[in-house]
């Protein structure tokens, strides 16, 4: 898997813009979570990224107790910047898978049982992000 640990938070120029809004799931996302995350993963959460790009999705597995994040765009094509990062709320580093993907980042997993988590995507130049959702 391509990972790297983050140990600060991400800078504010990437993250510009971003609302702390809980979103939910949506079923006309502008992508569609295939799986990525690995068996007993289902989607708890999502949104779109601006312009069409793409979604991203956060899952848990009830078994393990873990989350999971997966950017996903809409259309596969010419190898772009493509992110997923996740993090428990009270951690100040970022899991972050990050590269030039022609289809997905992730899956980045995090283990936060009781804890709320953020996370969040980026495809091109459009990065977002949720804080403090999902607790439990």
């Amino acid at each position: 898997m391509r990972r790297k640990i983050i140990a600060a938070v991400l800078g504010a120029t990437a993250l510009a813009g971003v609302t702390a809004a809980p979103a939910v799931a949506d079923a006309t996302a502008a992508a569609r979570y295939g799986g990525q995350c690995g068996s007993g993963y289902s989607v708890v959460n999502s949104f779109d990224l601006p312009s069409g790009r793409g979604s991203v999705f956060l899952t848990y597995n009830a078994g393990n107790r873990k989350n999971c994040v997966v950017t996903v765009r809409t259309t596969s094509g010419t190898a772009t910047l493509v992110e997923a990062f996740l993090r428990k709320s009270s951690d100040a580093g970022w899991a972050i898978d990050s590269g030039n993907y022609t289809a997905y980042a992730g899956p980045v997993h995090v283990s936060a049982p009781g804890a709320c988590v953020d996370w969040g995507g980026t495809i091109g130049t459009a990065t977002d992000a949720r804080y403090g959702t999902n607790c439990g």
